[in-house]
């Protein structure tokens, strides 16, 4: 199977009760409105998930549910990196008897691993996925940057394409040279700032978490990019960037950006922001500032 993975793809986020069960309701809202935003495609279980504080159980809820949503609508890929082998077998089956579309692969987290390891490792993996897979470049949280060997490695054993999150556009730019013969190999940007340079350059979207509370300006992000609409990427640009200075800038924890997205979305009445463990919304303080920030973003028209 060969899906046409391009445009937006927002990691979403996991709504979450007081009790930390997940809030079904809230799921169907903020589907919904991810949909009404236009995006291309939805990424359930990733870091905005914050998928590797969840137990099995809400997370296989979470998977039945939201393609239950969905509904073929639009593609869904779900996150299945684990410290165990076991586990993340477990959860692609689930994924693929819950109607998901296709499976994404960080490395393993906690022990660091060598380019020989992670490509051993997708050797036993890739042969028991029951769905396609997406390689997931994210350094910050797994100890290792995959190198291009790897990749096209992974790319020979039928990736559907890479999402790259190292925040490194130079690695991006060598990525989309690497695999430009290779147009059905999607390059992915996790940094959604890079967006317009990378399709500019060959790549084909990004799994923008801001697309969780304003899917409509990374959709028209991506537009404007793909039809060269200079003035337009310009126009957008400059509200992306504010977006960094002010709701991904609250607070001093590594998790801010996290916390800042369902803060916005609680504001904003689209789920609450309660997180799984260890991480702690936001204080009242911190909070107003968010909320002062949506509402400036919300008299200029953006959603």
């Amino acid at each position: 199977m060969q899906l046409n993975l391009r445009g937006i793809i927002p990691p979403m986020v996991t709504p979450l009760t007081a009790d930390k069960n997940l809030d079904q309701q809230s799921l169907k809202g903020l589907i919904e409105h991810l949909l009404s935003g236009g995006v291309h495609g939805i990424f359930l279980l990733g870091s905005n998930g914050e998928a590797p504080s969840l137990t099995y159980a809400l997370r296989k809820e979470l998977v039945t549910e939201a393609c239950q949503i969905i509904n073929g609508r639009v593609p869904v890929l779900v996150g299945i990196t684990d410290t165990s082998f076991e586990g993340s077998i477990e959860m692609a089956e689930h994924a693929q008897a819950s109607g998901a579309d296709a499976v994404v692969i960080a490395p393993p987290y906690y022990f660091p691993i060598s380019d020989g390891e992670m490509e051993a490792y997708l050797e036993d993996l890739v042969p028991k996925l029951p769905l396609p897979f997406l390689l997931y470049n994210m350094p910050s949280c797994t100890k290792m940057n995959l190198s291009m060997n790897t990749v096209e490695k992974a790319k020979n054993m039928g990736a559907l394409g890479i999402k790259d999150s190292s925040g490194n556009l130079e690695y991006l730019y060598n990525l989309i040279e690497t695999f430009q013969d290779s147009p059905e190999f999607a390059i992915i940007v996790g940094t959604e700032g890079f967006l317009p340079q990378a399709i500019e350059r060959g790549g084909h979207g990004a799994v923008a978490g801001g697309a969780n509370f304003f899917p409509r300006m990374f959709v028209d992000l991506y537009d404007a990019s793909v039809t060269k609409d200079e003035n337009k990427i310009v126009e957008i640009r400059e509200k992306v960037t504010h977006l960094y200075d002010t709701i991904y800038n609250v607070g001093k924890d590594f998790s801010r950006i996290t916390k800042g997205i369902k803060c916005a979305l609680s504001i904003m009445g689209i789920c609450d922001d309660y997180m799984a463990l260890p991480l702690r919304r936001f204080d009242a303080g911190d909070r107003e500032r968010i909320k002062t920030y949506i509402e400036v973003f919300e008299k200029q028209g953006i959603r």
